[in-house]
């Protein structure tokens, strides 16, 4: 009997996403795993338990995951499912483990080795596995439609006998993946679209797109990019100039979308109350950074919120979510993709090389123990625990107790 991937339905209800595909089971049923999925997993995906049937997959229940060597999953397991893994099992998700220490403990403590897929490096060889990009992407195209939904006029310029329809004004705040997406798709609906970033190089791209650059180009703008291609946060200062700059802009814009995120921190402010207060009644601004505190103030996680000027604030949660169908899809080979990595072509089996450069940046836990240097504080922290006397480990009890009768961290 070869080795056993399990798929399970997530346990977040407001998840809409799965961690396999039709073609991603083929392709593991042909590297040699069992593959056993959820009964309903991919449901909310449009992806039915006859299509994974008719894939190879086995329809199982969520106690089969007591003998799954693989779990896949769109995000991290919350402590009463890691409770019912078996020791040994790798676990594959976007973990986000930031500020989520005792849940990293927690599966270190159960032996599970797990890999934070969003920490896969941006590499030629680890483009297939990039979930950010597959999934920011999709969250670009979202924001505009979602965007179009609520903006109460059209966005291309109509001209008719009877008068002419002036084209919406788009503004794209960032221009990584999902802002470019935004770009191109409101470019497509026929806006007028301008964009900043903080990255030099995203000038370049942002104009290929046909859009309008708009950012303050200082010395700071110029080195504003780090190693792995991310943006990197601003001083004080120059958000300040960024922000005077900017403010004027968006009053006259029609529609905003903002798409900023730093790795590990709370999302920067750049909208104020004052610059959503100076734009025209029934103009609609999208906060894709919602869930890490949002760069809009006044945006409500899961809510659309009406300003007192008539302005909508949309702060929809896992906006990839909205296009789960498109998502599970582009998301369920990522994973496929980087578990292949983990299997010993000549003996079918999974064999981790800890020197890979793509399990050193994505492993989380192994062997009992917290091992990306990232999250050394969750290491420290179990490795105090564990030093701790017999006669008084009843009160650490009590504590891992409680925390896994409480919401994931």
């Amino acid at each position: 009997m070869g080795q056993t991937v399990f798929v399970p339905k997530e346990g977040d209800a407001g998840e809409t996403r799965v961690a396999a595909s039709p073609e991603t089971v083929k392709r593991l049923a042909a590297l040699g795993f069992d593959v056993i999925v959820e009964a309903g997993a991919g449901r909310a995906s449009r992806i039915t338990d006859g299509d994974f049937q008719g894939a190879g997959a086995k329809i199982g229940k969520a106690s089969d995951v007591a003998r799954a060597d693989v779990v896949l999953k769109v995000r991290r397991p919350t402590d009463t499912e890691t409770a019912g893994y078996k020791s040994g099992a790798l676990v594959i998700a976007t973990m986000d483990p930031y500020q989520a220490n005792a849940s990293l403990n927690r599966m270190a403590k159960a032996g599970l080795t797990t890999f934070a897929m969003e920490f896969m490096p941006r590499i030629t060889r680890a483009q297939v596995m990039d979930v950010l990009s597959s999934q920011a992407n999709l969250a670009g195209y979202r924001a505009v439609i979602d965007a179009a939904a609520e903006y109460d006029r059209a966005l291309p310029m109509m001209m008719t006998a009877a008068g002419t329809v002036p084209a919406a004004k788009v503004f794209v705040m960032g221009a990584g993946v999902a802002g470019l997406q935004a770009i191109a798709t409101a470019r497509r609906l026929g806006a007028v679209v301008t964009a900043t970033d903080v990255r030099p190089a995203a000038k370049e791209q942002v104009a290929s797109l046909g859009a309008k650059f708009v950012a303050v180009e200082d010395e700071e703008f110029k080195a504003a990019e780090t190693a792995g291609g991310y943006a990197k946060e601003m001083s004080k200062e120059y958000q300040a100039k960024q922000a005077a700059l900017v403010a004027d802009h968006i009053s006259k814009q029609d529609i905003v979308i903002t798409t900023a995120l730093i790795p590990g921190r709370p999302a920067p402010k750049l909208v104020s109350a004052a610059m959503v207060a100076s734009m025209k009644p029934g103009s609609v601004i999208v906060d894709l950074a919602v869930e890490r505190g949002g760069n809009v103030e006044g945006a409500v996680p899961g809510e659309i919120v009406t300003t007192e000027n008539d302005v909508k604030i949309i702060g929809h949660l896992n906006v990839p979510g909205r296009v789960a169908a498109s998502a599970s899809l582009l998301y369920a080979k990522n994973l496929y993709a980087f578990l292949e990595t983990l299997i010993d072509k000549e003996t079918k089996l999974l064999a981790i090389n800890p020197e890979d450069e793509l399990v050193k940046a994505t492993m989380l836990t192994h062997g009992g123990k917290v091992v990306h240097p990232n999250f050394q504080d969750a290491a420290v922290e179990a490795g105090a625990a564990a030093a701790k006397p017999t006669a008084t480990r009843k009160a650490p009890a009590r504590k891992a107790a409680s925390a896994r009768s409480g919401r994931k961290a």
